[in-house]
């Protein structure tokens, strides 16, 4: 009998996981990894552990619930907090998944002697003919999360186990439903889960350990400036509602530049970009480029972006160059481009640095 760690959140989706895994006859253990706790002793959407071990119960496998608070903080929300600070739009939670959750989850599978981890990501582990590991999206669309794995390691991914990949979010419900868990039509997070209530603003403001940045100048394409911003952190690009600028048409934030403190307005047709410039980049269904040699892929900018023709290049200097077939709207800084095979499977990322 297999041993596997299931990484159980209090939701339904790993809810799920854990009942599919141990009817197909593993040997299953549930654990939550506590990440965040507010002043008032609000849990994140991500170790809600009272309901976790309550599913555990009912299930009647062991459960525990393993402290990571510190080095969350460390790296995962104090990064976020510094990135908006810096006019950046991060993604924590493709770097929680690599350097808190699988770390945490095949760390404390060692000390329990566990073949597998478990989540219910939906997203489908593979190994390709190359012999590398990969992941592939789900077969429901709508829910599929392979954009926020794109950076577990060959390790990790060795020994990772998903089996929502294949099912609907419709489906897990039922399942959850006719095997008589408590939590089979509680809602889904939406948002970041330790920013508990949604207003990252606020969220930035009480986390941040140096001084905030100041109001400065809205500008437009000519350099004239047209209105004060309340601070570039509260801001993103591609943003419309919230600007408090009357320019005669519908303006969006163009371009965030820490050095000056200005936020660049213009039009939404002046958002679409052609060519992406990513930096740390990394691979996962190949090994790697060489230097000016090119790929063709489908490309996401964002969780919410539906993948796009490009041809990818890695320059000398080790960044990464996306020239997309047809420009994409509001390519942002900070955030992770996630390249993609033609039968839908993981290439590899890189973190956006610019666009032109």
């Amino acid at each position: 009998m297999k041993r596997v760690i299931v990484g159980m959140s209090g939701g339904v989706d790993s809810a799920v996981t854990a009942y599919l895994l141990k009817i197909a006859g593993y040997d299953v253990i549930g654990v939550t990894l506590r990440t965040w706790q507010t002043a008032d002793g609000k849990e994140s959407r991500c170790c809600e552990i009272t309901d976790a071990r309550n599913i555990a119960d009912q299930l009647e496998i062991p459960y525990y619930a393993v402290n990571c608070l510190t080095e969350f903080r460390a790296q995962i929300t104090a990064p976020f907090v510094e990135a908006y600070l810096s006019g950046k739009t991060p993604n924590p939670c493709i770097l929680c998944n690599r350097d808190i959750k699988w770390n945490r989850l095949l760390e404390f599978a060692d000390r329990m002697n566990a073949d597998y981890v478990a989540t219910g990501h939906y997203a489908s582990v593979l190994q390709l003919p190359n012999g590398r590991y990969t992941v592939r999206q789900a077969a429901h669309h709508a829910k599929d999360q392979t954009y926020m794995l794109c950076r577990l390691t060959q390790e990790q991914l060795r020994r990772t186990v998903m089996p929502l990949g294949n099912l609907t979010k419709q489906e897990v419900r039922q399942i959850a439903e006719q095997a008589g868990l408590p939590v089979a039509h509680k809602k889904d997070s939406q948002e970041i889960c330790f920013v508990t209530d949604g207003h990252y603003a606020d969220f930035i403001e009480e986390h941040a350990e140096r001084e905030l940045p100041p109001y400065g100048d809205f500008v437009n394409p000519s350099g004239e400036t047209v209105g004060q911003h309340h601070g570039i952190y509260r801001y993103t690009v591609g943003q419309r509602k919230g600007l408090g600028v009357a320019l005669g048409m519908p303006a969006y934030v163009q371009k965030i530049c820490e050095e000056t403190n200005q936020i660049l307005l213009g039009s939404e047709e002046e958002l679409y970009q052609n060519t992406v410039i990513c930096n740390d980049v990394s691979f996962m269904g190949i090994d790697g480029l060489r230097s000016r040699e090119t790929l063709r892929a489908d490309v996401k900018i964002r969780y919410h972006h539906a993948p796009q023709a490009a041809s990818v290049t890695i320059l000398p200097d080790g960044t990464m160059q996306i020239q997309f077939d047809q420009p994409v709207r509001a390519p942002a800084p900070g955030q992770t481009a996630v390249l993609y095979d033609s039968n839908a499977c993981v290439i590899g990322c890189g973190t956006i640095v610019c666009a032109e």
